[in-house]
């Protein structure tokens, strides 16, 4: 009884290539690799300062609201880690009662302090816009 199998030697197949050939075009795709991302990276600071020349304005705008919301959130976890301090939240709390009770009291209850502090809004209004004022 014979079979018809091949043996699983008959069935690999060599390659005729040797490992010096291999190895050579290997370390020449690593060179081209090598000289393209060296290209790319020349490049990449005249890409960048082109890019910002170009879209300034909209970038600018995009930092400045990251900025804030950053701001933002790190003011609210400052203010959480306080508000965490037993004693502290509540001493807070009345200090902006006094404050609120005092800034009532000094400039709206008398018309004459009314128009004081609308006058001296008026002048960090003016400077903050840069207008200067009329004399009387």
């Amino acid at each position: 009884m014979s079979t018809d199998i091949n043996s699983p030697e008959e069935n690999v197949t060599t390659e005729s290539t040797t490992p010096d050939s291999t190895t050579a075009e290997t370390t020449e795709q690593v060179k081209e690799v090598l000289a393209k991302v060296a290209s790319v990276l020349g490049d990449g600071p005249e890409y960048v300062v082109e890019t910002f020349k170009e879209y300034k304005r909209p970038i600018t705008v995009i930092g400045l609201v990251l900025g804030v919301l950053i701001g933002i959130k790190m003011t609210f976890a400052i203010l959480s880690a306080i508000n965490d301090i037993p004693v502290l939240a509540p001493t807070m709390e009345l200090v902006g009662l006094l404050y609120t009770g005092w800034f009532l009291y000094r400039y709206l209850l008398k018309a004459s302090n009314r128009s004081d502090l609308l006058n001296s809004l008026g002048e960090v209004k003016n400077q903050i816009t840069g207008k200067q004022m009329t004399d009387k």
